[in-house]
Protein backbone atom coordinates (compact mmCIF):
# COMPACT_ATOMS: atom_id res chain seq x y z
CA UNK A 1 0.00 0.00 0.00
CA UNK A 2 1.13 3.78 -0.93
CA UNK A 3 0.58 6.36 1.93
CA UNK A 4 -0.60 9.18 1.14
CA UNK A 5 -1.52 13.19 2.74
CA UNK A 6 -5.08 14.70 1.83
CA UNK A 7 -7.90 16.62 2.88
CA UNK A 8 -10.90 14.88 3.40
CA UNK A 9 -14.34 15.58 4.99
CA UNK A 10 -15.08 12.91 7.64
CA UNK A 11 -19.00 12.90 7.81
CA UNK A 12 -21.83 14.91 5.53
CA UNK A 13 -21.36 18.68 6.15
CA UNK A 14 -18.58 18.64 7.83
CA UNK A 15 -15.47 20.72 7.64
CA UNK A 16 -12.38 19.27 5.55
CA UNK A 17 -9.20 18.24 7.68
CA UNK A 18 -6.38 16.60 6.90
CA UNK A 19 -6.64 12.79 6.65
CA UNK A 20 -4.17 9.99 5.83
CA UNK A 21 -4.74 7.24 3.93
CA UNK A 22 -3.71 4.40 1.75
CA UNK A 23 -3.74 3.87 -2.23
CA UNK A 24 -3.82 0.53 -3.34
CA UNK A 25 -0.11 -0.84 -4.45
CA UNK A 26 0.70 -0.33 -8.75
CA UNK A 27 -0.71 -2.72 -10.54
CA UNK A 28 0.65 -4.05 -13.93
CA UNK A 29 -1.81 -1.34 -15.88
CA UNK A 30 -1.20 0.80 -13.46
CA UNK A 31 0.23 4.42 -12.73
CA UNK A 32 1.71 6.29 -9.93
CA UNK A 33 0.46 9.93 -10.23
CA UNK A 34 2.03 12.84 -8.06
CA UNK A 35 -0.50 14.93 -7.68
CA UNK A 36 0.33 18.62 -8.47
CA UNK A 37 -2.54 20.81 -8.23
CA UNK A 38 -6.38 19.58 -8.13
CA UNK A 39 -9.45 22.01 -9.23
CA UNK A 40 -12.45 22.39 -7.42
CA UNK A 41 -15.59 21.65 -8.83
CA UNK A 42 -19.10 23.19 -7.24
CA UNK A 43 -19.89 19.28 -7.33
CA UNK A 44 -16.95 18.68 -4.80
CA UNK A 45 -19.40 20.48 -2.40
CA UNK A 46 -22.55 18.82 -3.23
CA UNK A 47 -21.01 15.46 -2.45
CA UNK A 48 -19.12 16.02 0.53
CA UNK A 49 -22.44 17.68 2.05
CA UNK A 50 -24.29 14.79 0.83
CA UNK A 51 -26.79 16.84 -1.09
CA UNK A 52 -27.16 14.63 -4.26
CA UNK A 53 -27.45 11.32 -1.69
CA UNK A 54 -25.29 8.67 -1.34
CA UNK A 55 -22.43 10.16 0.15
CA UNK A 56 -19.29 7.67 1.14
CA UNK A 57 -17.22 8.93 4.20
CA UNK A 58 -14.52 9.87 4.80
CA UNK A 59 -14.22 11.65 1.46
CA UNK A 60 -11.56 13.09 -0.47
CA UNK A 61 -12.92 14.85 -3.30
CA UNK A 62 -11.21 16.27 -6.40
CA UNK A 63 -11.68 15.43 -10.28
CA UNK A 64 -9.59 17.94 -11.63
CA UNK A 65 -6.18 16.25 -11.28
CA UNK A 66 -3.00 17.27 -12.51
CA UNK A 67 0.20 15.58 -12.06
CA UNK A 68 3.81 14.31 -12.97
CA UNK A 69 4.07 10.15 -13.24
CA UNK A 70 6.48 8.76 -10.49
CA UNK A 71 5.57 5.44 -11.04
CA UNK A 72 4.32 3.08 -13.95
CA UNK A 73 3.23 -0.79 -13.94
CA UNK A 74 4.91 -3.25 -16.02
CA UNK A 75 2.47 -3.32 -18.84
CA UNK A 76 1.91 0.69 -19.48
CA UNK A 77 4.21 1.47 -22.43
CA UNK A 78 1.88 4.18 -23.07
CA UNK A 79 2.94 6.15 -20.44
CA UNK A 80 6.74 7.29 -18.99
CA UNK A 81 8.00 8.47 -15.61
CA UNK A 82 7.94 12.65 -15.64
CA UNK A 83 5.03 12.54 -18.00
CA UNK A 84 2.38 15.48 -17.35
CA UNK A 85 -0.72 13.81 -17.51
CA UNK A 86 -4.24 14.12 -16.03
CA UNK A 87 -7.36 12.44 -14.07
CA UNK A 88 -10.84 13.64 -14.67
CA UNK A 89 -13.94 12.68 -12.85
CA UNK A 90 -13.70 8.85 -13.95
CA UNK A 91 -11.05 6.19 -12.87
CA UNK A 92 -12.97 3.22 -14.47
CA UNK A 93 -15.97 1.74 -15.76
CA UNK A 94 -17.30 -1.57 -16.68
CA UNK A 95 -15.63 -1.72 -19.93
CA UNK A 96 -17.70 -3.62 -21.97
CA UNK A 97 -21.32 -2.23 -22.32
CA UNK A 98 -22.30 -0.53 -25.48
CA UNK A 99 -21.50 3.09 -23.86
CA UNK A 100 -17.84 1.86 -22.89
CA UNK A 101 -17.76 -0.13 -26.32
CA UNK A 102 -18.20 3.14 -27.97
CA UNK A 103 -15.76 5.65 -25.93
CA UNK A 104 -18.63 6.96 -23.78
CA UNK A 105 -17.44 5.22 -20.63
CA UNK A 106 -19.16 8.25 -18.64
CA UNK A 107 -22.78 6.65 -19.61
CA UNK A 108 -21.44 3.14 -18.48
CA UNK A 109 -24.84 0.98 -18.52
CA UNK A 110 -22.95 -0.35 -15.15
CA UNK A 111 -22.16 2.90 -13.43
CA UNK A 112 -19.04 4.67 -13.90
CA UNK A 113 -16.45 4.67 -11.36
CA UNK A 114 -15.98 8.09 -9.95
CA UNK A 115 -12.64 9.42 -9.29
CA UNK A 116 -14.15 9.86 -5.47
CA UNK A 117 -17.25 9.24 -3.81
CA UNK A 118 -17.61 5.59 -5.40
CA UNK A 119 -16.57 1.78 -4.38
CA UNK A 120 -13.81 0.23 -6.19
CA UNK A 121 -14.74 -2.31 -9.03
CA UNK A 122 -13.57 -5.17 -6.71
CA UNK A 123 -15.25 -3.43 -3.70
CA UNK A 124 -12.02 -3.53 -2.05
CA UNK A 125 -12.14 0.31 -1.08
CA UNK A 126 -13.71 3.27 -1.43
CA UNK A 127 -12.05 5.86 -4.53
CA UNK A 128 -10.30 8.84 -3.43
CA UNK A 129 -9.74 12.05 -5.12
CA UNK A 130 -7.32 14.56 -5.80
CA UNK A 131 -7.24 16.50 -2.99
CA UNK A 132 -4.01 14.34 -1.78
CA UNK A 133 -0.78 14.06 -2.69
CA UNK A 134 -0.98 11.10 -5.04
CA UNK A 135 -3.28 8.94 -6.85
CA UNK A 136 -3.34 5.33 -8.81
CA UNK A 137 -5.26 5.26 -11.11
CA UNK A 138 -5.57 2.58 -14.62
CA UNK A 139 -3.44 3.69 -17.27
CA UNK A 140 -6.86 3.95 -19.60
CA UNK A 141 -8.23 6.35 -17.34
CA UNK A 142 -5.31 8.98 -17.65
CA UNK A 143 -5.22 12.30 -19.91
CA UNK A 144 -1.91 12.96 -21.82
CA UNK A 145 -1.95 17.12 -21.04
CA UNK A 146 -0.60 19.49 -23.54
CA UNK A 147 3.20 20.81 -22.91
CA UNK A 148 2.20 24.20 -23.97
CA UNK A 149 -0.41 24.83 -20.82
CA UNK A 150 0.20 25.58 -17.51
CA UNK A 151 -0.79 22.41 -15.42
CA UNK A 152 -2.37 24.92 -12.68
CA UNK A 153 -4.79 26.10 -15.38
CA UNK A 154 -5.25 23.09 -17.51
CA UNK A 155 -6.77 21.55 -13.81
CA UNK A 156 -10.39 22.81 -14.74
CA UNK A 157 -10.28 21.36 -17.87
CA UNK A 158 -10.68 17.72 -16.94
CA UNK A 159 -14.27 18.70 -15.48
CA UNK A 160 -15.26 21.86 -16.56
CA UNK A 161 -13.40 22.01 -19.98
CA UNK A 162 -15.18 18.55 -20.91
CA UNK A 163 -18.15 18.93 -19.43
CA UNK A 164 -18.78 22.48 -21.99
CA UNK A 165 -16.78 20.63 -25.17
CA UNK A 166 -18.87 17.73 -25.12
CA UNK A 167 -22.03 19.27 -25.64
CA UNK A 168 -20.63 21.89 -28.07
CA UNK A 169 -19.09 19.65 -29.75
CA UNK A 170 -21.81 16.79 -30.22
CA UNK A 171 -24.43 19.35 -31.26
CA UNK A 172 -22.33 21.15 -33.85
CA UNK A 173 -21.29 24.57 -32.78
CA UNK A 174 -19.35 26.16 -35.72
CA UNK A 175 -18.71 28.56 -37.97
CA UNK A 176 -22.45 29.93 -38.62
CA UNK A 177 -23.93 28.81 -35.86
CA UNK A 178 -25.60 30.96 -32.78
CA UNK A 179 -24.76 29.38 -29.28
CA UNK A 180 -25.72 30.91 -26.58
CA UNK A 181 -24.03 30.02 -22.45
CA UNK A 182 -26.27 30.61 -19.48
CA UNK A 183 -24.35 31.72 -17.15
CA UNK A 184 -20.44 33.09 -16.88
CA UNK A 185 -19.09 31.27 -13.84
CA UNK A 186 -16.79 28.00 -13.70
CA UNK A 187 -18.37 26.47 -16.50
CA UNK A 188 -19.59 29.40 -18.58
CA UNK A 189 -16.05 31.01 -19.03
CA UNK A 190 -14.58 27.81 -20.38
CA UNK A 191 -17.81 26.89 -22.48
CA UNK A 192 -16.79 30.50 -23.77
CA UNK A 193 -13.87 30.21 -24.70
CA UNK A 194 -14.24 26.59 -26.43
CA UNK A 195 -17.10 28.11 -28.33
CA UNK A 196 -15.73 30.73 -29.51
CA UNK A 197 -12.53 28.81 -30.80
CA UNK A 198 -15.02 26.88 -32.63
CA UNK A 199 -15.72 29.45 -34.88
CA UNK A 200 -19.15 30.03 -33.58
CA UNK A 201 -21.02 33.51 -32.60
CA UNK A 202 -21.33 33.09 -29.38
CA UNK A 203 -23.57 34.51 -27.10
CA UNK A 204 -23.67 35.24 -22.88
CA UNK A 205 -26.92 35.10 -21.42
CA UNK A 206 -26.54 36.39 -17.52
CA UNK A 207 -28.57 37.71 -14.66
CA UNK A 208 -26.77 41.23 -14.89
CA UNK A 209 -24.25 42.97 -16.82
CA UNK A 210 -21.60 43.56 -14.53
CA UNK A 211 -19.74 40.53 -16.13
CA UNK A 212 -19.96 41.88 -19.58
CA UNK A 213 -16.31 42.82 -19.84
CA UNK A 214 -15.21 39.71 -18.67
CA UNK A 215 -17.41 37.91 -20.85
CA UNK A 216 -16.08 40.02 -24.26
CA UNK A 217 -12.78 39.07 -23.20
CA UNK A 218 -12.87 35.42 -23.31
CA UNK A 219 -14.62 36.37 -26.88
CA UNK A 220 -18.40 36.42 -26.44
CA UNK A 221 -19.47 38.33 -28.92
CA UNK A 222 -22.64 39.73 -27.57
CA UNK A 223 -24.25 39.66 -23.85
CA UNK A 224 -27.30 40.13 -22.53
CA UNK A 225 -29.15 40.53 -18.70
CA UNK A 226 -31.62 37.92 -18.72
CA UNK A 227 -33.11 40.27 -16.05
CA UNK A 228 -34.53 42.64 -18.62
CA UNK A 229 -37.48 41.53 -20.02
CA UNK A 230 -36.33 42.72 -23.37
CA UNK A 231 -33.84 40.87 -23.67
CA UNK A 232 -36.21 37.43 -24.54
CA UNK A 233 -38.28 39.73 -26.92
CA UNK A 234 -35.44 40.73 -29.04
CA UNK A 235 -33.87 37.22 -28.76
CA UNK A 236 -36.72 35.49 -29.75
CA UNK A 237 -36.32 31.95 -32.23
CA UNK A 238 -32.63 33.00 -32.58
CA UNK A 239 -30.25 30.57 -31.28
CA UNK A 240 -28.99 27.25 -33.10
CA UNK A 241 -27.77 25.93 -29.81
CA UNK A 242 -27.80 26.87 -25.43
CA UNK A 243 -25.82 25.44 -22.81
CA UNK A 244 -27.71 25.94 -19.93
CA UNK A 245 -25.02 25.66 -17.30
CA UNK A 246 -26.87 27.40 -14.03
CA UNK A 247 -28.05 25.11 -11.61
CA UNK A 248 -30.66 27.84 -10.99
CA UNK A 249 -34.39 27.44 -10.53
CA UNK A 250 -34.80 29.40 -13.93
CA UNK A 251 -37.77 29.00 -15.87
CA UNK A 252 -36.60 26.64 -19.59
CA UNK A 253 -39.77 27.32 -21.22
CA UNK A 254 -38.76 31.18 -21.69
CA UNK A 255 -34.89 29.77 -22.65
CA UNK A 256 -36.60 27.60 -25.21
CA UNK A 257 -38.35 30.27 -27.22
CA UNK A 258 -35.00 31.60 -27.59
CA UNK A 259 -33.98 29.05 -30.07
CA UNK A 260 -34.36 28.95 -33.89
CA UNK A 261 -36.27 26.19 -35.11
CA UNK A 262 -34.59 22.81 -34.69
CA UNK A 263 -32.52 24.06 -31.82
CA UNK A 264 -31.58 22.54 -28.93
CA UNK A 265 -30.92 23.77 -25.41
CA UNK A 266 -28.62 21.53 -23.57
CA UNK A 267 -28.60 21.05 -19.42
CA UNK A 268 -25.76 21.06 -17.58
CA UNK A 269 -26.58 22.59 -14.80
CA UNK A 270 -28.53 20.39 -11.61
CA UNK A 271 -31.58 22.42 -10.20
CA UNK A 272 -33.00 21.75 -6.61
CA UNK A 273 -36.13 20.97 -7.97
CA UNK A 274 -37.54 19.70 -11.51
CA UNK A 275 -38.66 22.30 -14.06
CA UNK A 276 -41.73 21.65 -15.52
CA UNK A 277 -41.31 22.27 -19.06
CA UNK A 278 -44.67 23.00 -21.69
CA UNK A 279 -45.24 21.39 -24.85
CA UNK A 280 -45.63 24.06 -26.38
CA UNK A 281 -42.42 25.60 -25.76
CA UNK A 282 -41.29 22.72 -27.79
CA UNK A 283 -43.72 21.90 -30.44
CA UNK A 284 -43.92 25.23 -31.81
CA UNK A 285 -40.50 25.22 -33.64
CA UNK A 286 -39.20 21.33 -33.04
CA UNK A 287 -36.86 22.32 -30.28
CA UNK A 288 -35.05 19.76 -28.19
CA UNK A 289 -34.22 19.58 -24.93
CA UNK A 290 -31.45 17.59 -23.58
CA UNK A 291 -28.81 17.00 -21.12
CA UNK A 292 -25.05 15.78 -21.26
CA UNK A 293 -22.16 14.52 -19.13
CA UNK A 294 -18.52 15.12 -18.96
CA UNK A 295 -17.30 13.11 -21.77
CA UNK A 296 -15.52 9.89 -22.54
CA UNK A 297 -11.83 9.10 -22.52
CA UNK A 298 -11.58 9.91 -25.92
CA UNK A 299 -13.39 12.73 -26.51
CA UNK A 300 -11.70 14.16 -22.98
CA UNK A 301 -8.34 13.81 -24.51
CA UNK A 302 -9.24 15.69 -27.56
CA UNK A 303 -10.57 18.64 -26.01
CA UNK A 304 -7.34 19.00 -24.13
CA UNK A 305 -5.85 18.52 -27.81
CA UNK A 306 -7.96 21.28 -28.69
CA UNK A 307 -6.98 23.66 -25.81
CA UNK A 308 -3.68 22.46 -26.73
CA UNK A 309 -4.05 24.33 -30.05
CA UNK A 310 -6.07 27.03 -29.24
CA UNK A 311 -4.20 28.11 -25.71
CA UNK A 312 -7.36 27.39 -23.80
CA UNK A 313 -7.26 27.39 -19.64
CA UNK A 314 -9.56 28.25 -16.56
CA UNK A 315 -9.15 31.95 -15.31
CA UNK A 316 -8.39 30.65 -11.61
CA UNK A 317 -7.33 31.73 -8.56
CA UNK A 318 -4.73 29.34 -6.89
CA UNK A 319 -5.22 28.68 -2.94
CA UNK A 320 -3.04 26.66 -0.49
CA UNK A 321 -5.05 23.55 0.80
CA UNK A 322 -5.58 24.91 3.82
CA UNK A 323 -8.24 27.31 2.52
CA UNK A 324 -10.19 24.85 1.09
CA UNK A 325 -13.21 25.16 3.35
CA UNK A 326 -13.21 29.13 3.06
CA UNK A 327 -12.78 28.45 -0.90
CA UNK A 328 -16.14 26.20 -0.81
CA UNK A 329 -17.98 28.95 1.30
CA UNK A 330 -16.62 31.28 -1.96
CA UNK A 331 -18.07 29.03 -4.20
CA UNK A 332 -21.58 28.84 -3.16
CA UNK A 333 -21.79 32.69 -2.85
CA UNK A 334 -20.33 32.84 -6.58
CA UNK A 335 -17.27 35.03 -5.61
CA UNK A 336 -14.73 33.30 -7.94
CA UNK A 337 -13.41 34.38 -11.18
CA UNK A 338 -13.81 31.55 -11.89
CA UNK A 339 -11.95 28.43 -10.83
CA UNK A 340 -10.44 27.81 -7.66
CA UNK A 341 -7.28 25.46 -8.01
CA UNK A 342 -5.53 23.76 -4.81
CA UNK A 343 -1.74 23.83 -4.70
CA UNK A 344 -1.19 20.08 -3.28
CA UNK A 345 2.18 21.54 -2.75
CA UNK A 346 1.04 22.70 0.40
CA UNK A 347 0.04 20.13 1.66
CA UNK A 348 3.64 19.75 2.54
CA UNK A 349 3.28 22.63 5.05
Amino acid sequence: MIPVKGYAAPSAKAKLVPYNFERRDIGENDVLIDIQYCGICHSDIHQARAEWGGGLFPMVPGHEIVGIIKQTGKQVSEYKVGDKVGVGCMVDSCRHCSSCDENMEQYCEEGMTGTYNSMERDGSRISQGGYSSAIVVDKNYVLRLPDNLPLESTAPLLCAGITLYSPLNHWGAGPGKKVAIIGLGGLGHVGVKIAHAMGAEVTVLSQSLKKEADAKELGADHFYATSNPDTFKKLANHFDLIINTVSANIDWNEYLKLLHRDGTMVVLGIPDENIPVGAFSLIGGRRSIAGSLIGGIKETQEMLDFCGKHNITADIELIPIQQVNEAYERVIKSDVRYRFVIDIASLKE
